[in-house]
């Protein structure tokens, strides 16, 4: 039952992903190659999310034979165990802990205002984010030592020199290649089947590859073609970035961190098993977004 609590949580971690727009790193990069504000895109993507989320649950409960508690044993069981959690564990200082709620509550709400504030609307996201982590560091007082060291430097690594590896496609002229197999496949306009392949084709590269220089070739790909920001094909390459990571354990650093806490605990599972496992789940995922983006976006 352990497995499949930590299987389904890695799977709506990655739907949960979509709900806004920097809910995920794909999110971002599309969305601002498109020009999406995060107000849309909460508005047009948290339907899908409610209802998917949702049906993961009800097929995780019958796949698992998940149900409820029948005996009383059990009921006090499951109570004790609620009662043993601390919810204060890990919180050292309760002003800062407050303060850094309002401070994420402020920037939320200055995210999603960024493209309708003056001067902040000039520069961008990215400079709000780093302008809250100065301001989040400097009122927490305490050595940073450990938060260095607990900085993932490879991964930080290995995404710029993935980026710059989709640079150096660029100027080569390989990403134009490709983007002549997307004009392809999605053919003229906003076309459904152009647009559904478009997303089955972005889930299933997305299942092998990590979805962030997935979301970043799709996005200048299309850039290049000229899209227009409202077309559907942008939802098309962030539905299927992100919910092909559901597909296998390499496909999102959130599958990923399941199948590491899998382990942990000493769970067997390999590699065709979470394929097996995950694919139901999957494979409904992308149905449904697949019949959103065409009906409703």
């Amino acid at each position: 039952m352990m497995l499949g609590f930590l299987l389904i949580e890695g799977l709506l971690t990655n739907i949960g992903g979509l709900l806004t727009l920097i809910s995920s790193v794909p999110n971002i990069i599309v969305g601002n190659a498109a020009g999406i504000s995060f107000v849309t895109f909460f508005i047009k993507a948290s339907p899908y999310v409610l209802v998917a989320t949702v049906a993961t649950l009800l097929l995780g409960a019958r796949l698992f034979r998940i149900g409820s508690l029948k005996s009383d044993s059990d009921r006090q069981k499951a109570a004790a165990l609620i009662d043993s959690f601390d919810e204060r564990d890990g919180i050292h200082s309760m002003p800062f802990f407050w303060f850094s709620t309002a401070a994420l509550v402020a920037f939320i709400l200055t995210i999603a205002t960024t493209s309708i504030t003056p001067v902040i609307r000039d520069l961008g996201m990215g400079f709000v984010a780093m302008a809250f982590a100065v301001v989040v560091l400097a009122r927490f007082k305490h050595e940073v030592n450990e938060f260095y060291r607990a900085v993932d430097w490879d991964l930080i690594l290995f995404f710029m020199s993935l980026f710059v590896v989709i640079n150096v496609m660029e100027h080569a002229q390989v990403l134009a290649l490709i983007g002549k197999g997307v004009a392809w496949m999605i053919g003229e306009g906003d076309s459904a089947t152009g647009t559904a392949a478009l997303l089955i084709a972005s889930s299933v590269f997305s299942s092998v590859t990590d979805n962030i220089p997935l979301a970043a070739m799709l996005a200048k790909i299309l850039t290049s073609l000229n899209i227009p920001g409202d077309s559907s094909l942008w939802w098309s390459v962030v539905f299927g970035a992100n919910l092909g990571g559901n597909i296998t354990p390499i496909g999102s650093a959130s599958t990923l961190v399941a199948v590491t806490i899998i382990h942990k605990y000493q769970l067997k599972l390999s590699f065709g098993g979470f394929v097996r496992l995950a694919v139901p789940y999957a494979l409904m995922q992308i149905v449904l977004a697949t019949a959103y983006v065409l009906l409703v976006l």
